[in-house]
């Protein structure tokens, strides 16, 4: 471990543009569970998948039941940024992260004070009118009671975050790969690159990338990483980006 630790400090140290993509791992610390592996089935609505329940057609089928699910088990408002949150901060801070990439829809990489956060899945933090178009905040929904509704119109308001059933936002997508391909040295953190087309986006970066993987399990593409280190995200980026 201390070698890998030692290796990545190295390759952040003779990086000049480093992009971070994280996912659901890089928040399990902040109380927010991977709900894949943490919960599985949601056992109040007969057996349907998370999947399911979080799809575009489920919600336009059925609103309450949509509502109360999302509100009951993908709602944390007061989840903190943790360690590694604040260690890519830091790095930012030193002119070497150039961009965030994340599949979460939490906004603790902003919490945290990064600036360049490209939300792959969009954000629990901003909720639309289908209607006229009015945007809510968290708070708003968070507060109400029972189904939120548009508070200017009535009509029915929507998380502005990617359904299942839905395309990623075309102008963030872009963004992102831009990143990419413009890194020497991309860190893949808290994810198990299972989820695409997110996952795949890696592969974009240009073949004098570095790739780094930091996470629990192995994933898809541990063969593809110049190093792959399997622990804590927080302890590794802690040791390795260190505050002052």
């Amino acid at each position: 471990m201390e070698q890998a630790i030692q290796q990545l400090s190295q390759m952040i140290s003779e990086a000049g543009d480093i992009v971070f993509f994280g996912g659901a791992g890089v928040s399990t610390a902040s109380g927010i569970p991977d709900f894949r592996s943490a919960h599985g089935i949601y056992s109040g609505a007969q057996g349907r998948s998370y999947e399911e329940m979080l799809s575009h057609g489920y919600f336009m089928r059925h609103e309450d039941v949509f509502w109360a699910f999302y509100k009951n088990v993908m709602l944390y408002p007061d989840a903190q940024p943790n360690a590694a949150h604040r260690a890519l901060k830091r790095l930012e801070e030193q002119g070497k992260l150039s961009a965030i990439l994340t599949q979460n829809i939490d906004g603790l990489h902003q919490l945290a004070g990064s600036s360049r956060v490209y939300e792959l899945h969009g954000t629990v933090h901003r909720n639309y009118c289908m209607r006229c178009g009015e945007m809510v905040d968290l708070a708003y929904v968070a507060e109400a009671e029972g189904t939120p509704k548009c508070p200017v119109c009535g009509q029915r308001l929507k998380p502005d975050v990617v359904l299942y059933g839905e395309n990623l936002d075309d102008d963030v997508v872009a963004d992102a790969l831009a990143a990419i391909r413009k890194c020497d040295l991309l860190i893949v953190g808290g994810t198990s690159l299972v989820v695409q087309p997110a996952a795949g986006m890696i592969m974009y970066r240009r073949p004098s990338c570095k790739l780094a993987l930091i996470n629990r399990d192995e994933t898809p593409y541990d063969d593809h990483a110049d190093l792959v280190i399997h622990h804590d995200l927080g302890a590794v980026l802690d040791a390795v980006i260190p505050g002052c």
